[in-house]
């Protein structure tokens, strides 16, 4: 028997960016040179506190702009349906997103960042701090991306 559990998020913050509909927003941020401001809401501030110390973040979110989802997917760079999970397209049944972001400033609840796709306006869930030495993995299979967007293995 199938067990379902009730699930409850609050959002943190709001990610500025200049992308305000899909079709302008990259497929992915990784190289992308825009600054975008990741508001961290006045009642969570504190949390920030020793951010500056790290020079990259986890920034994790909600697709506020989703469209509902199907199992099978074709991607951007690909023609060939995929499974959803062996995706990152914001359409998902939960639609959660994640980026690895560079911290360029913080002004007091403010972070400065580069790396972000994210739209205008979309609600923050997390943030956590980028430790390659737990983060970053070698022998890494890439699946059906291998080969793609000029991905290369470690």
């Amino acid at each position: 028997m199938e067990e379902k559990h009730s699930l409850e998020l609050k959002s943190i913050g709001i990610i500025h960016s200049p992308y305000h509909d899909r079709a302008e927003a990259p497929c992915q941020g990784y190289g992308r040179e825009e600054i975008c401001q990741v508001e961290v809401f006045k009642e969570f501030e504190e949390g920030l506190k020793d951010i500056e110390g790290f020079s990259h973040i986890i920034l994790i979110y909600w697709f506020h702009k989703s469209r509902g989802y199907s199992l099978r997917i074709t991607t951007p760079w690909d023609t060939r349906l995929h499974g959803l999970f062996t995706t990152r397209s914001p359409d998902r049944p939960n639609p959660l997103g994640l980026s690895v972001v560079e911290v360029v400033a913080r002004e007091k609840n403010i972070l400065k960042v580069k790396g972000l796709d994210a739209l205008d306006g979309t609600p923050l869930l997390d943030i956590k701090p980028y430790i390659p030495e737990i983060d970053k993995k070698s022998d890494v299979k890439l699946g059906w991306l291998e080969g793609k967007l000029g991905i290369k293995k470690d």
